[in-house]
């Protein structure tokens, strides 16, 4: 067999051989459900939006009809700062509370802090809870944990260890678009469901840091 024709063959089956063992290529990576939320929110930061309680219980009467205001206005890879602000009366305002969502291994993270208007911390904060499923971009629930489980029924607040809050946002920039914090008890006897609305389409003028800041 020519000398020729027998090295273009070994080479070949090199070549061959060498393209069989290539590992495949790996396909890139989805982002999550949680991503997507959290990278949603992030769109957000500095601004501010206003918004009203859109649910209708008792136990919220009176903040029904008083102006609201979300200010996304804290932002990092990690964690996103959300102060909300109710109207008060007479120009003042309630600056106490401020929502924390954090990412986790597992998805993501809510907490509340809230303070009094010296800018001490209240007896009851950072409670709140983690995602236990997937949820959707628009949509993410945060079950009570157990550290707010032991600090509800320290304070006396034996109600809310079946909290489960949840945060909606569809996307930014659109017509009609909003973002939704709600708190519910679907195990308990009372029913409680609390829901607040911000129109996202409309940006408001940022209101002054929450108290404490």
């Amino acid at each position: 067999m020519n000398k020729f024709f027998m090295t273009s063959l070994a080479g070949s089956s090199l070549c061959i051989s060498l393209a069989a063992c290539d590992p495949a290529p790996v396909p890139a990576q989805q982002p999550s459900a949680h991503d997507l939320f959290f990278e949603r929110l992030s769109q957000l930061c500095g601004k501010a939006y206003a918004g009203l309680l859109v649910s209708d219980q008792d136990a919220d009467a009176e903040m029904k009809g008083k102006p609201m205001i979300m200010h996304v206005a804290s932002c990092d890879l990690n964690e996103i700062q959300i102060p909300f602000h109710i109207a008060d009366g007479d120009g003042q305002w309630d600056r106490s509370r401020t929502w924390m969502i954090t990412r986790t291994d597992q998805g993501l993270r809510l907490k509340h802090r809230h303070r009094h208007e010296d800018g001490s911390l209240d007896d009851v904060t950072n409670y709140g809870g983690d995602t236990s499923s997937d949820g959707t971009a628009d949509r993410q629930e945060f079950p009570v944990d157990a550290e707010s489980i032991a600090s509800f029924q320290a304070n006396g607040l034996d109600q809310s260890v079946t909290n489960v809050w949840a945060m909606e946002i569809t996307p930014p920039g659109q017509s009609g678009s909003r973002f939704a914090y709600e708190l519910r008890r679907p195990e308990s006897a009372d029913g409680r469901f609390f829901r607040v609305e911000f129109d996202l389409s409309k940006p408001v003028a940022p209101p002054p840091p929450p108290w404490g800041s």
